[in-house]
């Protein structure tokens, strides 16, 4: 019986504890599962951790420059305009000069401090300079401490970024660049404890999450700088547990892998300090530029203190909207610094007691330049990828030059504003000797980046062809020269299906014979269509090309008079190689690329190639000027200066469809177009709708005038008007034009003769000058 009853118990025993091993069993189980998936997890966020602080850090984009402009006694400068590149660099005008990036007025002169940079070639140290003008140049150009300067060079104005899709901008820094009082002071403020702790700090996480659980939600965070970081570097800005638990794990792989000098350093680069319109200012680098236009490692105690005030609430804190939220911020800032030793109560005092000291803030909207970056892209797509320009933070030097395109925007809105709005406009100026693109503008509104008219719009040029179609006859001196008579009678083409063609002038009028020279002058289109099938369409295509531009594959009459397509800036291209004497530069916006840290990596020398004698050219730019002087470009002298001699060339097209104008001086050539981008009528000729925005433009560049000096190849001649032959000074009808050495008319008219003959040999002078020979 007892034995009975010993194995029932027993046997309800193990039928008891059975269940319970398997419970444990499936507990372990699901426990290990968790551990793997735990691990596993944690894995994923290390090797997350590890692939972005190991790799690239972050995708800092292209920054551009335009040209840095050099200062030399004798350059052709005005106040104006140099007030104008000031203006576009940020200087701050002031009665103090001490500080760089600052200027005033001082009499007829300048006063300022640049500052220091480093260029492709080297850096260039801050100078304190005085600058007086005459004349339109600088007639000097010293030290304010009396030193002379024999050259002088500003830091290059910003001009834009080529950004990621993010659009953040930052300049990055090392740590040992920055100010020791500012990383102590971060530390104090955003972080006292951190180079104690491991990543997290306990008592600050126990303090916000009990202010969480009173509030049903995340509210308050017990962030480190380190999880700070981490937010900004991997994670969403969502107040979530779920976040606050993987910002937390990361927070403590990232410390155990890293020292924390790597992690500060990259905070410091990393943390969101403001907003300037879509760009994203990240970073104290950059901060320190844009509040107070200098470089970190020279803030003052005040300014750096701002900064650190800015970590906790950039919005909040925007010491441009903010003011007496942001003092208030900073002062607090200076005070926790006092108290924890960082700087002297009497040093917190006395940087309490100052302004903010922001720079200027820009007026109206910021300066952007859609059409410039377009073409400075286009350039650089040729060597680099896009990727490369969006992340690599290279520095892109170019040929931009602020004052040259304040005057061509200023000029097109000038003109523009009373027009109806769908009237749009194109320019293009360019240094003539280089083939530099100095300004360029895409629209009546040169801000909206949308279609580029200065590199996209291709439109028929009208008269602008024309001077091709001469440089083509004037290359052979043996058949043309400036006097050469055209027949001005009415024409009819027939095409290769006998449709006729009767094209006119302008006026619809006949003059019967013309001379070249005024056929160009005063773009008449018979002449010039009887010119070109007399040397052929395939020698004025192969001219044009020669030139820069392309052609169409096959070539019609009506393409001497301007049927063919070309872009404001194929134009430009045509006219540089005029206004150079025949030497063709390509056209670049894009002078030097370096490196984030300043290595060079391309320069885009100039390059040049002489694609026409000297000679034919000048002719064909002596036109030119007459066309300025008396022909349908003479207007362009109501907005210049008198004696600014130029040369140039109308264009309008089929019903006033287009309106252009391009013309040049010894250094500058401006090529201006005006129309609908529907193609409808503007009722604008070149004369009276391009011409004044470039003579508006031209006047306040002040180009050098135009330089008719002849070639060796050339010499002047008098020649009779009507009939095109050899002539004298004084005669009925004379006129001088520059011709050929030994290629002038064999024909003389009487009058020309007679004073030939009297001057060889005739009379007492001839008698008195014999007996010398």
């Amino acid at each position: 019986m007892t034995k009975s009853r010993s194995r029932r118990r027993s046997g309800k025993s193990r039928t008891v504890s059975a269940p319970r091993r398997g419970w444990w069993r499936w507990m372990l189980l699901l426990g290990l599962l968790l551990l793997a998936v735990m691990g596993a997890y944690a894995a994923w966020l290390d090797h997350t951790v590890r692939s972005q602080f190991e790799g690239k850090r972050w995708s800092v984009p292209a920054t551009v420059y335009a040209r840095a402009l050099e200062l030399h006694q004798g350059q052709r400068l005005t106040r104006r305009q140099l007030e104008l590149e000031l203006e576009a660099l940020g200087y701050s005008q002031g009665a103090d000069t001490r500080q760089p990036g600052t200027w005033r007025a001082s009499g007829s002169g300048i006063e300022l401090s640049s500052r220091p940079f480093t260029h492709w070639d080297g850096h260039e140290p801050s100078q304190r300079l005085h600058l007086t003008f005459a004349d339109g140049r600088i007639n000097m150009l010293r030290r304010l401490d009396g030193s002379a300067v024999s050259l002088a060079r500003l830091d290059p104005a910003v001009i834009g970024h080529i950004y990621p899709g993010h659009r953040e901008d930052r300049l990055l820094v090392r740590l040992e660049d920055v100010p020791p009082t500012l990383i102590a002071g971060l530390v104090v403020v955003e972080d006292r404890a951190f180079f104690q702790h491991a990543g997290i700090s306990p008592s600050a996480i126990a303090r916000a999450a009990a202010a969480n659980l009173r509030a049903g939600r995340v509210v308050q965070g017990g962030s480190t700088i380190t999880q700070q970081l981490v937010k900004n570097f991997y994670l969403s800005s969502d107040r979530t547990f779920w976040r606050k638990g993987n910002e937390a794990i990361m927070a403590l792989l990232l410390e155990a892998r890293y020292d924390k000098e790597d992690i500060l350093e990259t905070y410091l680069n990393e943390v969101y300090l403001a907003q300037d319109g879509d760009r994203a200012i990240h970073g104290f680098g950059l901060a320190s530029q844009h509040f107070f236009g200098t470089e970190l490692a020279r803030l003052s105690l005040e300014q750096q203190a701002l900064l650190i005030a800015l970590v906790r609430g950039p919005s909040f804190y925007h010491p441009r909207r903010h003011e007496q939220r942001a003092l208030a911020r900073r002062n607090l800032v200076l005070d926790l610094m006092s108290e924890q030793g960082v700087i002297s109560r009497d040093a917190a005092r006395v940087a309490s007691s100052r302004p903010l000291g922001l720079r200027p803030a820009r007026t109206g909207p910021r300066a952007s330049y859609p059409a410039f970056m377009d073409l400075v892209q286009r350039h650089l797509l040729r060597d680099y990828q896009r990727e490369d320009l969006q992340t690599e933070g290279l520095r892109i030097f170019t040929t931009f030059a602020p004052s040259v395109q304040h005057a061509t925007e200023a000029a097109i809105q000038e003109r523009l504003r009373d027009q109806p709005v769908d009237v749009e406009a194109a320019a293009v100026i360019v240094d003539v000797d280089s083939g530099e693109v100095m300004a360029l503008v895409g629209g009546r509104n040169p801000r909206y980046a949308g279609f580029n008219r200065a590199l996209d719009a291709r439109r028929p040029v009208g008269s602008l062809i024309k001077p091709a179609v001469y440089l083509a006859a004037l290359d052979q001196p043996a058949r043309y020269g400036l006097g050469s008579l055209l027949e001005d009678v009415p024409l009819t083409v027939t095409d290769e299906r006998g449709r006729p063609w009767e094209p006119r002038n302008f006026d619809r009028t006949f003059r019967g014979q013309v001379s070249l020279v005024d056929a160009l002058a005063y773009s008449y289109n018979i002449p010039t269509i009887r010119l070109g099938q007399e040397i052929g369409l395939s020698t004025v295509g192969r001219t044009v090309e020669r030139l820069g531009a392309p052609t169409p594959r096959t070539l019609y009459p009506s393409y001497l008079i301007g049927t063919g397509e070309l872009t404001p800036l194929q134009v430009a291209q045509v006219y540089q190689t005029l206004a150079s004497g025949g030497y063709r530069s390509p056209l670049r916006a894009v002078r030097e690329v370096t490196g984030q840290d300043g290595t060079p990596l391309s320069r885009y020398s100039l390059a040049v190639d002489r694609v026409f004698d000297p000679a034919s050219v000048q002719l064909v730019n002596l036109a030119l000027v007459e066309a300025t002087r008396r022909g349908t470009g003479r207007d362009i002298y109501r907005y210049l200066p008198s004696g600014l001699t130029m040369a140039g060339k109308t264009g309008t097209t089929d019903e006033t469809r287009d309106s252009w104008f391009a013309g040049f001086g010894a250094d500058r050539l401006g090529v201006v177009w005006l129309g609908r981008d529907d193609n409808a009528p503007t009722g604008f000729t070149g004369s009276s709708g391009a011409l004044p925005i470039w003579g508006v433009a031209m006047a306040a560049i002040e180009p050098a005038p135009y330089a008719d000096v002849l070639a060796p190849e050339l010499e002047w001649v008098w020649i009779d008007g009507e009939s095109g032959a050899r002539s004298a000074e004084g005669c009925e009808g004379a006129r001088r034009l520059a011709y050929r050495v030994d290629a002038a008319p064999e024909e003389w008219t009487a009058c020309g003769q007679r004073v030939a003959q009297r001057e060889e040999g005739g009379g007492l002078g001839g008698w008195i000058r014999g007996l010398w020979r």
